[in-house]
């Protein structure tokens, strides 16, 4: 019924959805969100997505605003009323207030003919037939309806506003989300050691090397270009088919032309790489010299993954 409800939103949007729209993003206040039991939790919900993306807006709970909140409201600042029936005793108690302001209003509500329907400069009609709820009863439908149309407002200010991934990440600078859009592979791999050897250093050093620096890996290095990668495979690989390595160095077993990645490059696209490649380790450039390794267990450990 849910999703029935969601689908049928779409032929409910008008010219009054794209002005509401354009009144937001050319306003030069805030956007403030209220509502009264459900539909102030989905009232809470939109303002968060709002906010991340680059509109600013506050939840004000409509019970609180008639006993002080009021004050939450500057002169320029849009409000968006969420009310299924639009005629709850706070929603009028609190529109006259609004409108006395000469703030504009909005309404998400399910019934366009109600005292908050006539009394909104525009209309986000929210209407459904039924609630999931078998007595019809519990607002379930109608706050998804309520839901949908206010992602609907943020996705169309987002567009119009220009609004990047880079400027998202100002936004989440924290978690999982966050590191996705700003972690670069410098900043990973400069806390790592830094394994190298040249072509003709004797494998003996060069397991050692891989053993302290303890990432599974050495690169080949000259003049600190890039040569080859030697990792603990090729290593294994090394014993079961030579029986004295003692006269071996770094150039009989290393891989050519290995897999690398720019110190500016995004983690992200470090870990699209390894996925891609089915390796966990990836040498790291900058400017052309050799700068370190990025490992996939560091990228686990920053929660990229």
């Amino acid at each position: 019924m849910e999703s029935k409800a969601i689908l049928n939103l779409s032929s409910l949007v008008n010219d009054d959805f794209a002005n509401a729209v354009e009144l937001i993003y050319n306003s030069k206040g805030r956007v403030i969100i209220t509502g009264i039991g459900k539909s102030a939790i989905i009232a809470s919900k939109i303002v968060a997505t709002l906010n991340s993306t680059g509109t600013p807006s506050i939840f004000m709970h409509a019970a609180d605003a008639i006993h002080g909140d009021l004050g939450l409201i500057l002169e320029d600042d849009v409000v968006i009323c969420i009310s299924k029936s639009g005629n709850t005793p706070e929603i009028k108690v609190l529109i006259p207030l609004i409108k006395r302001a000469k703030n504009r209003i909005i309404a998400i509500t399910g019934n366009k003919d109600s005292f908050l329907g006539q009394q909104a400069d525009h209309i986000l009609n929210a209407f459904v037939e039924k609630e999931a709820c078998p007595n019809n009863l519990a607002p379930t439908t109608s706050t998804t309806a309520q839901l949908v149309i206010g992602d609907a407002l943020a996705i169309c200010l987002l567009d119009i506003r220009g609004f990047s991934s880079t400027d998202f990440a100002k936004y989440h600078p924290g978690g999982a989300l966050g590191k996705k859009l700003y972690l670069r592979v410098q900043d990973i791999s400069s806390v790592n050691q830094k394994p190298k050897v040249s072509s003709n250093t004797g494998i003996k050093d060069v397991i050692i090397e891989i053993s302290e620096k303890m990432l599974g890996v050495t690169s080949v290095v000259e003049n600190n270009k890039i040569i080859g990668i030697i990792t603990d495979g090729d290593l294994r690989r090394m014993l079961t088919k030579v029986d004295d390595f003692s006269k071996l160095t770094a150039k009989d077993i290393m891989s050519a032309n290995p897999k690398r990645i720019n110190a500016s490059a995004m983690a992200i696209d470090a870990l699209e790489m390894m996925e891609a490649h089915e390796i966990s380790q990836l040498l790291v450039e900058d400017n052309g010299d050799y700068a370190g390794v990025v490992h996939l267990h560091d990228l686990i450990k920053e929660g990229i993954i």
